[in-house]
């Protein structure tokens, strides 16, 4: 008798602690399939780190097939579900395409940038939800800074140094917290002319930062972020984006080359591709994490909408620590519904939430506990390490190092503007050129646009030497499709929650 297929789309929180799980329950009576577009799992929550040149790019990254050894890793990405013939089609790395059979699924897909129909902000913005993101951040800022320092023009220089980052939930305000520290120490290392300072903006439309914590928590974070030179502006958002700055909601133009879009995310449109019932994009599942009416369909993380035990009537949000541990639960009722153990329902209540401001300082509640300055940014780096699933000594080597030795504040060219697009169904990926999801590339077309509108088209060698590409190659583009299908389904809102690993066990 063959044994039962299991296939995970996704290696997210859910995805990678389902596959973990189960390949221990299952004890090699199930062949586990784990699809996912890159061969590591992404511990989010250090992402600012990676940007502010504190952690290097692969501290933060989990090899799958040294952790998952009993799992099959198939590289692609998930464009098609066929639920009736219970199969998965998928598009590989190098455009070929592929398909999985399988007896169980569960759809662990994550999440996308969110966006807001704000003019130019899909052409001028950048997020941070993946690891070219972030490395194309500290290029960028890297680079920015330098031109400044070297720039004999007043305005231009200020514009340069002005950086705005929109979204005071959690991304937005450790991004905005370790960028002022970065910039600051290459400043001090190379003056900028006339006296002037890096100058970092953080916007929200909420009337505080962090507004899903608890207020204290808010209150600590903000009094650090303006004590540093942070500007925080409540109750402010940006009206329009365009190459020169960006209009704010409040009337006033900053002229900046730099947007960092932190308003929160949005469910991967796979869910919605299904065609099953939603909420806001997530897929409706019961507290077994099972999809009504469809014994063979699990899901779990950002895109399923799991009923709250804790707060009846209402679903767990949108974040690591819930995806964590949703993982675990699925795979316990994955393995149930193939005869081995019990069902169980997700049930879990928050002990508390961390939140690293840089340096020593941070905010954190453990167990109720308010904390904030050295003690907190101890405790915050405690649970980091305690949460990842790996690396935890090189991650802690790296801090050491940070805090006796000056940061390596360099260019690597790595990851273009255009290579790393605010709309897109796939984040985790850079767009290449003559590649599956992205179009040539001709060098020397100073004509085509610079992509985030980041950087002056003139000086900066992204923009001349590596253009925007003029559109996707010829040929159906599933993920495209999907995402397009997923806009008519739902809204956007203004929420400035992320996926993030801040709670204290």
């Amino acid at each position: 008798m063959s044994r039962p297929r299991i296939v995970i789309v996704g290696a997210g929180f859910a995805g990678y602690r389902a596959a973990r799980t189960l390949s221990r329950l299952t004890r090699h009576q199930a062949d586990i399939t784990l699809l996912n577009p890159t061969d590591y799992f992404l511990y989010l929550p250090l992402l600012p780190q990676v940007a502010a040149g504190i952690l290097e790019p692969r501290r933060v990254t989990v090899a799958l097939s040294d952790t998952l050894p009993h799992v099959r890793l198939v590289l692609g990405e998930a464009d098609g579900i066929d639920l009736d013939g219970r199969t998965v089609h998928y598009t590989g790395p190098e455009g070929e395409g592929g398909t999985l059979s399988y007896d169980r699924l569960v759809l662990a897909a994550g999440s996308v940038n969110k966006l807001l129909p704000i003019p130019g902000v899909a052409e001028h913005a950048h997020g941070f939800r993946s690891l070219p993101e972030a490395l194309y951040l500290r290029d960028h800022v890297t680079r920015q800074v330098e031109l400044a320092a070297a720039d004999d023009d007043p305005a231009r220089c200020r514009a340069r140094c002005t950086f705005v980052v929109v979204g005071a939930g959690y991304t937005g305000t450790e991004v905005a917290a370790q960028g002022q520290l970065f910039t600051e120490a290459q400043v001090r290392k190379r003056p900028l002319p006339a006296g002037m300072r890096p100058h970092w903006m953080l916007l929200d439309v909420a009337d505080r930062v962090l507004p899903e914590l608890d207020e204290r928590l808010a209150r600590t974070a903000d009094e650090v972020l303006r004590r540093r030179g942070v500007d925080v502006r409540m109750g402010t958002s940006v009206k329009e984006a365009t190459h020169d700055g960006v209009l704010l909601t409040d009337g006033e133009f900053v002229p900046t080359r730099s947007l960092v879009w932190c308003v929160g995310v949005r469910p991967d449109p796979l869910a919605a591709s299904l065609e099953l019932p939603l909420e806001r994009g997530r897929l409706l599942v019961d507290p077994h994490l099972q999809v009504p009416g469809r014994a063979e369909l699990f899901a779990a993380g950002d895109a399923a909408a799991v009923p709250d035990l804790e707060k009846p009537g209402s679903y767990t949000p949108m974040t690591a620590q819930h995806a964590w541990r949703q993982g675990k639960t699925v795979a316990h009722n994955v393995a149930a519904s193939l005869g081995m153990g019990e069902r169980r329902a997700y049930r879990h209540r928050d002990l508390g939430f961390v939140v690293d401001l840089g340096g020593v300082k941070a905010a954190a509640n453990p167990l109720g506990v308010h904390l904030s300055g050295a003690v907190a940014g101890a405790v915050t780096r405690g649970y980091h390490l305690a949460a990842m699933p790996g690396n935890r000594v090189r991650v802690a080597a790296d801090w050491v190092l940070d805090a006796v030795l000056p940061r390596q504040a360099v260019q690597l060219g790595l990851v273009r503007s255009w290579s790393v697009p605010l709309d897109t169904a796939s984040p985790e990926l850079v767009r290449l050129p003559g590649g599956p999801h992205g179009a040539d590339a001709p060098d020397g077309d100073e004509t085509a646009k610079a992509g985030s509108g980041a950087s002056d088209p003139v000086q900066d060698p992204d923009a001349v030497k590596h253009p925007e590409p003029p559109g996707p190659v010829k040929g159906p583009d599933h993920r495209a499709q999907r995402d397009e299908k997923a806009q008519h389904r739902q809204k956007p809102t203004a929420s400035t929650s992320r996926k993030g690993t801040h709670e204290h066990r």
